[in-house]
């Protein structure tokens, strides 16, 4: 070979191995990509990720769907360390709430210290409520701190590290009233409350909606009323340091490739605009949008601040 053609040959096998990388990435998906929710099916943030799901794999042409990885009580975080741990290529995608890159790096979770996940985007506000049943002796929070005072009422939640849990807990501790006992719960719906397990729940107005005319909404968490509930104040009404809002997003490992993440988030995006999932948030009184992660890790911070004040009102 004379030296023309093997420089020749080493520019072509150079620029082969520039280009590799990029014509592997540009690949993506290739294969089943997996969105985990860490609760089990049925509610707002498990109904929307199966949408985007199904566009995902509509628009590339791979299975993609929803796998839920409940905790047994322990919230979202066994499936928060399931995409933690697996690898940073878009395959494996975490639907999470609020407490999972808030609540997470802070108990002592190693696979979730440092914080491993950086937003795509923010898509769902809960309506979260705090509910009792409607024979309960109380109308408003005023009223059950008033009979807690003379009175056990237990308390139903889904985990006590949970933003809505210490909210609710803030929130009796500024009303001067504590809970007898406190229960967490994979799902707290109309059963929950009809099997007399709990006097007091807060979970989200979604798995109420078939009994919302036989309970009590005493107050909502988040930072505007809910249009299905607009008699029930927020606790920030109640307690202003508590205006936090309970949202849901889409979560990858921080190490994913920004191209495999503009993938998902283009699906993402136009899942949220269309109108299955806006007829779904006119049905359930959440609020749907999409936040983008510049402004979803904003999001974040403040909500820490705000935990630290929240953490600070149970001292």
């Amino acid at each position: 070979m004379n030296l023309l053609s093997k420089t020749a040959l080493s520019a072509t096998l150079g620029l082969a191995a520039i280009a590799a990388p990029t014509a592997l990435l540009a690949e993506y998906p290739e294969r089943p990509v997996s969105f985990v929710v860490p609760w089990p099916p049925g509610d707002l943030e498990d109904v929307i990720t199966r949408f985007i799901a199904e566009d995902f794999q509509a628009e590339y042409g791979v299975p993609a769907g929803v796998v839920n990885r409940p905790g047994g009580g322990g919230g979202p975080f066994p499936g928060a360390i399931e995409v933690a741990t697996a690898p940073a290529d878009g395959y494996t995608i975490g639907s999470f709430i609020i407490a999972v890159p808030v609540v997470g790096p802070q108990i002592g979770i190693p696979e979730l210290d440092p914080n491993p996940f950086e937003p795509l985007g923010n898509f769902l506000t809960y309506p979260f409520v705090i509910v009792a049943g409607a024979d309960a002796p109380y109308d408003d929070m005023a009223g059950l701190a008033a009979y807690a005072q003379e009175n056990d009422v237990v308390l139903g939640h889904f985990g006590a590290p949970l933003i809505p849990t210490q909210v609710t807990f803030a929130a009796a501790a500024a009303l001067d009233f504590s809970f007898a006992s406190d229960a967490a719960f994979d799902m707290l719906d109309c059963n929950t409350l009809a099997s007399g397990d709990v006097d007091v729940m807060n979970t989200t107005l979604q798995l109420i909606l078939p009994c919302l005319d036989q309970v009590k909404v005493l107050a909502s968490v988040g930072g505007e009323r809910i249009s299905l509930t607009p008699d029930a104040p927020t606790v920030s009404e109640i307690v202003p340091e508590l205006d936090i809002a309970l949202w849901n997003g889409l979560f990858v490992h921080r190490d994913t490739p920004q191209d495999v993440r503009d993938r998902i988030i283009a699906v993402a995006e136009r899942t949220i605009a269309s109108e299955r999932v806006q007829q779904l948030a006119a049905e359930t009184g959440a609020l749907v949008y999409w936040q983008n992660a510049e402004e979803a890790t904003a999001q974040i911070e403040h909500d820490i601040a705000t935990l630290g004040v929240i953490s600070g009102m149970l001292e």
